[in-house]
């Protein structure tokens, strides 16, 4: 089986675990509007969609299209990073429970969750973002979609943590 075929099964493999997250990630709103939920940053929430999207899509098409070689060292070293962040943020919707959302929204009156990872990252699943938006593409050499993904990224997240940095001052 050729590498492409292998990065593409990795990258579909990737994408029905987004799907997964947004089945969690719907329960979960459904369960904090009933209790009078309010979402913030509603704004920023399509380009991410289209961001995250367009990760799995354009490390799919580089790698197709510009066929890169692939260092067997630096294909296993990602291959464990993607691993560990896909560890890291289901760590992450486990210890938030019905609080975790792809969305921002905040239940009031709920406690604010200190456990888990949280109890040394104020955003660690942001942390699981960053990795996973750089390690993917790298397991096949996708550099071109790798730094676009990354740059592109730090601007979404700097208004995506400020939006939950003030939605989560409310819970105090």
């Amino acid at each position: 089986m050729s590498g492409e075929v292998l990065f593409t099964a990795l990258v579909l493999a990737v994408g029905l675990e987004r799907v997964a997250e947004l089945v969690v990630s719907h329960r979960n709103a459904v369960w904090s509007i009933a209790r009078g939920g309010v979402e913030s940053g509603r704004g920023h929430y399509p380009f991410m969609v289209a961001l995250h999207t367009g990760l799995l899509a354009g490390a799919l098409v580089e790698v197709w299209v510009r066929r890169p070689d692939t260092a067997p060292v630096l294909a296993w070293a990602m291959l464990a990073l993607v691993a560990a962040s896909q560890a890291l943020r289901w760590w992450c919707i486990s210890v938030l429970g019905r609080q975790w959302n792809t969305r921002v929204i905040v239940v009031p009156g709920a406690a604010r969750v200190t456990g888990g990872p949280y109890r040394r990252l104020p955003h660690p699943n942001y942390l699981a973002v960053v990795v996973e938006g750089l390690a993917l593409p790298l397991v096949h050499s996708a550099w071109i979609t790798a730094v676009v993904f990354t740059v592109l990224n730090g601007f979404l997240l700097a208004t995506r943590v400020r939006s939950e940095d003030a939605a989560l001052t409310r819970l105090a």
